[in-house]
């Protein structure tokens, strides 16, 4: 598989019930655990970061009930909430962090935040601490703040601005198929929606970027995926109706010879919420960039061998771009292929959530096929490996 990592290891501290981890993330990486294990808290650590850059961060906190439900809650009460993204850009890799503090009355500040941006011949970085720059590697630098996240103002330097704009379209999704079946106000279809509510718009831009160039194949590969998921529908286009848009889908009746059409209000939760995954996954262009897509539980819905089909469609995507999907079902776990460096397993022992890999011996046990993850994965044996011994990576460098 092509190296489509853009973020290679995230790093957690004191994240919602999240204690501490380092997950090291591949182009595919699926998260598996029970429900309520802490699986959504994990992807919800990256969706922080997107919307505290694009919306602004006292937004993404009070979004998330204020700072006092962003950091995890324990017996010892810990002030500080930290995060750390090391990543590969193009031809440059770095690390981007910064450490929040909880004040009283549920107030917090930034208390540090430093990024670093390696190419071959240059290096890119600043410190900020409380709200000062005590260090900067451009000749003009803008003004901090304590209340907002210093690369948001350094996003209009040069050296920053492509971090910003990675980080901050990341994509995020727990799709709804009622959201996705309604009438929908029209959109720019630029980027499908978390809940999918404007795929509609998106199908049409997808389908207009086909028209203009008949080497770009997304629209195609969604209806082919689409027909394998479900067997009689042959097509999904836009259709406008009146103000709103919809899509139509062209099925296969028996003993007819054209295909019957249906609005989407007529389709199954299924077939919408696997028609969401597959556009959010080929959405991605050269002007549409969506370097990581994360989508929770995208099996929800479908068959078994759906789920499968489905697969399919994730481990093509991640040649593209970084794909991160949730799940606590066996079924998506079952396809022959090797699934073993993928997995990152979640376990919550007495409120506390625990994430890593699984052992060597359990790897070992897929690659030899004696067992499928999804076998693993009903017998209890898919559980992260805690490097309790091993020194934690420092949040700062």
């Amino acid at each position: 598989m092509p190296n489509s990592v853009f973020i290679q290891r995230v790093t957690l501290r004191h994240f919602k019930s999240i204690a501490a981890c380092e997950v090291e993330l591949r182009p595919l990486s699926i998260i598996v655990g029970p429900n309520g294990s802490g699986k959504s808290n994990f992807v919800e650590s990256l969706e922080f970061v997107r919307d505290a850059l694009r919306e602004s961060l006292d937004s993404a906190v009070r979004k998330r009930g204020g700072i006092n439900e962003v950091r995890r809650r324990s017996g010892g009460h810990p002030t500080n909430m930290g995060i750390r993204l090391d990543f590969t850009l193009g031809n440059t890799t770095g690390f981007y962090a910064f450490e929040l503090h909880a004040l009283s009355q549920a107030g917090y500040e930034v208390k540090r935040e430093q990024c670093s941006i390696i190419a071959s011949a240059s290096v890119h970085e600043f410190n900020v601490e409380a709200g000062v720059v005590t260090h900067v590697s451009t000749p003009t630098a803008p003004a901090a703040s304590k209340e907002r996240l210093y690369l948001v103002n350094a996003s209009g330097l040069k050296e920053f601005r492509p971090l910003y704009e990675a980080l901050s379209s990341m994509g995020f999704y727990n799709l709804h198929a009622k959201a996705m079946r309604d009438l929908q106000d029209p959109d720019d279809g630029r980027l499908l929606r978390k809940d999918g509510g404007n795929l509609a718009s998106v199908i049409a831009r997808l389908e207009s970027a086909s028209a203009h160039d008949p080497t770009d194949v997304r629209k195609q590969r969604i209806a082919d995926y689409l027909h394998k998921v479900a067997s009689s529908v042959r097509d999904v286009k836009f259709r406008a109706v009146g103000p709103k848009h919809s899509l139509e889908f062209f099925q296969e009746v028996e003993g007819q010879k054209a295909p019957w059409r249906f609005w989407a209000a007529s389709m199954s939760d299924g077939t919408m919420r696997a028609l969401g995954v597959l556009t959010a996954v080929f959405q991605h262009d050269t002007e549409v960039s969506v370097p990581l897509v994360a989508i929770e539980e995208p099996e929800t819905a479908l068959h078994p061998a759906a789920a499968d089909v489905l697969l399919g469609s994730l481990l093509e995507a991640a040649e593209n771009q970084q794909v991160l999907v949730t799940s606590h079902s066996a079924e998506i776990l079952e396809r022959d292929h090797d699934l073993s460096d993928c997995l990152i397993a979640v376990e919550n022992i007495r409120g506390v959530t625990h994430i890593g890999p699984v052992s060597e011996e359990i790897k070992q046990l897929m690659r030899d096929h004696t067992f499928t993850p999804g076998e693993l994965l009903r017998q209890g044996q898919l559980m992260p490996v805690l490097f309790s011994n091993t020194p934690q990576r420092e949040l700062f460098s």
